[in-house]
């Protein structure tokens, strides 16, 4: 049952990838087929494998020392089951669209500063500045881009449709997810902070 339901998604993720469809109607039929074949009930299995547990002592080393750096940060990030929980759903959401972690990690660092409340001049929010259009667009039933999971769900499956259809190219995939094509800047800084 494994092997067909892992075969079925795939496949719809090819079909998302060729669609000539306009980009909100790849990203629902991503949303869609991740809803399908994956738990939305709890935030990953509760099992910790080795991958994930060294990923998270990783951006958890990260996190602490941009925190001795940054006062604000600190002061977002100072509980630590919190600082976790964050951790483990950026994980569980990259991991569930096909994204590296530390990239997701390096976008939400780029894009909010870890700040969940952040909305910017255009109107995006939380995490991965989530604009509130896409939201309504993919069906999203708790529509509150402030919510962990709900933005970087969306977030997460946003970048990866850019990424399908720039047909793999990060640089033009970060860029479209910032709103601005063909421009260097951000793709750079979320190398940077990759880094």
């Amino acid at each position: 049952m494994k092997i067909l339901t892992g075969i079925l998604f795939l496949l719809l993720l090819a079909q998302a990838a060729q669609a000539t469809a306009n980009p909100e109607s790849v990203i629902k039929l991503q949303i869609t087929s991740l809803d399908a074949h994956m738990a939305d009930t709890a935030r990953h299995s509760g099992l910790i494998d080795a991958t994930e547990s060294q990923w998270l002592t990783k951006a958890e080393r990260v996190l602490t020392g941009l925190m001795a750096h940054n006062q604000a940060l600190s002061e977002r990030l100072h509980n630590s089951r919190l600082r976790h929980e964050l951790l483990q759903t950026i994980y569980y959401e990259a991991k569930r669209s096909g994204l590296e972690p530390g990239l997701v990690l390096a976008v939400i660092r780029v894009e909010s500063n870890f700040r969940k409340y952040a909305i910017s001049s255009a109107g995006a929010r939380g995490f991965m500045q989530v604009m509130p259009f896409w939201a309504n667009i993919v069906g999203e039933t708790s529509s509150d881009l402030f919510n962990l999971r709900t933005n970087l769900r969306l977030g997460c499956a946003i970048l990866r449709s850019y990424l399908d259809q720039e047909q793999g190219n990060l640089h033009r995939a970060l860029a479209r997810y910032n709103g601005s094509p063909g421009k260097e800047d951000y793709p750079n800084l979320v190398y940077a902070a990759w880094r």
